[in-house]
């Protein structure tokens, strides 16, 4: 493959890359955490004018209709700036409808291309792994099940759930306002929960290969934040090192702070490759499972232990969370969750290969 972005996407990476920039500074996402909103409404706003929020969404929508390597364009973006916006969520359920759903659910998209509203899906299930058919089944269109680590589950206006009808795994569109939430916040501060469905009203979206659809868009989000999360996070040691100056030297000069920065940058070189491996086959129709389960095991293991790195490298502050590598590391841990953890991937990989 090649992995230079053409035009296009080298245009939605710059456009975001600056909104970002503007919209999420550490002191606006400080202050959003003091405040206790869920989430920054006005950046959510600014992604809607720019045109972020419809990226993969249909035209039908108002939105462009592009895919999985667009959403990982944005959402690395996103990561490195460790946005607290429902952006992942909303753009993983919004792809999957955009493929899946019928010619109604997805011109009902509209409203988030728009910014006025946000979606969200829930595959984790307490115990189990996401290869395993969910728990929560459906009979007709009721569903019953529990659903955890729902991101934005509160703030959405509808919630992809993945149950079995007895012979196959399918999606139904669920308005949260019909199921139980019990807020279960997140490592990253964001709001979460887990759903509780008692013979809740489903609207089916596609057939079983939907299903398959929003599992493999969701390891592109998460890995793809993942990915722009650990980068954030060497942009801001690099500086530290560059600073910090101990002994009369700055730390970048030490032999052994350069290799530990060094390890950290080919752990994200090793994510990254995997990364757009799997979602420009993805693109493409080609299978990417391989690709992206190596991309889930970059995420929970060499990855999260970058960030530990970076934690090292800036010493006491590094902990402190009145400085702002500790959104990285919360995020890269949240990432680690959302998997399973490094012994998940691996079963994985050993039953694909």
């Amino acid at each position: 493959m090649d992995f230079n972005l053409d035009e296009t996407q080298t245009e939605i990476r710059t456009l975001a890359a600056d909104l970002l920039a503007r919209e999420a500074t550490p002191d606006r996402l400080e202050a959003r955490e003091k405040s206790g909103r869920p989430y920054d409404a006005d950046l959510w706003q600014a992604l809607a004018k720019a045109g972020l929020l419809g990226i993969c969404l249909p035209e039908s929508a108002g939105g462009a209709g592009y895919g999985p390597v667009e959403l990982t364009v944005i959402l690395r973006e996103a990561g490195a700036r460790v946005a607290p916006v429902p952006l992942a969520a909303s753009l993983v359920a919004g792809l999957t409808i955009a493929q899946h759903g019928t010619e109604e659910q997805r011109t009902a998209l509209a409203p988030l291309a728009d910014g006025e509203t946000a979606l969200t899906y829930a595959l984790r299930e307490p115990g189990r792994d996401l290869r395993e058919p969910p728990e929560t089944t459906a009979t007709g269109d009721r569903l019953t099940g529990r659903k955890t680590l729902v991101s934005y589950a509160r703030e959405s206006a509808g919630v992809l759930v993945s149950a079995t009808d007895g012979t196959q795994t399918r999606l139904y569109l669920v308005d949260p306002a019909d199921a139980e939430i019990t807020d279960m916040p997140l490592a990253t501060g964001e709001p979460g929960a887990v759903i509780t469905l008692d013979g809740a009203p489903g609207q089916p979206v596609g057939g079983a290969e939907a299903c398959d659809a929003l599992r493999r868009n969701a390891l592109v989000a998460i890995t793809a934040t993942a990915s722009g999360v650990l980068s954030g996070a060497l942009k801001l040691t690099t500086e530290y090192i560059k600073t910090r100056r101990q002994f009369d030297r700055a730390l970048a000069e030490f032999q052994a702070v350069t290799v530990q920065i060094a390890d950290v940058y080919i752990a994200g070189r090793a994510l990254d490759v995997a990364v757009w491996s799997g979602a420009w086959r993805l693109a493409q129709g080609l299978p990417a499972d391989e690709d992206l389960a190596i991309a889930a095991l970059h995420t929970t293991d060499s990855a999260l232990r970058a960030l530990y790195t970076c934690q090292h490298l800036h010493g006491g502050i590094g902990l402190d969370v009145s400085y702002p590598l500790h959104r990285y590391f919360a995020w890269g841990k949240h990432a680690a969750h959302q998997l399973g953890g490094v012994e998940a991937q691996l079963d994985l990989i050993g039953a694909l290969v």
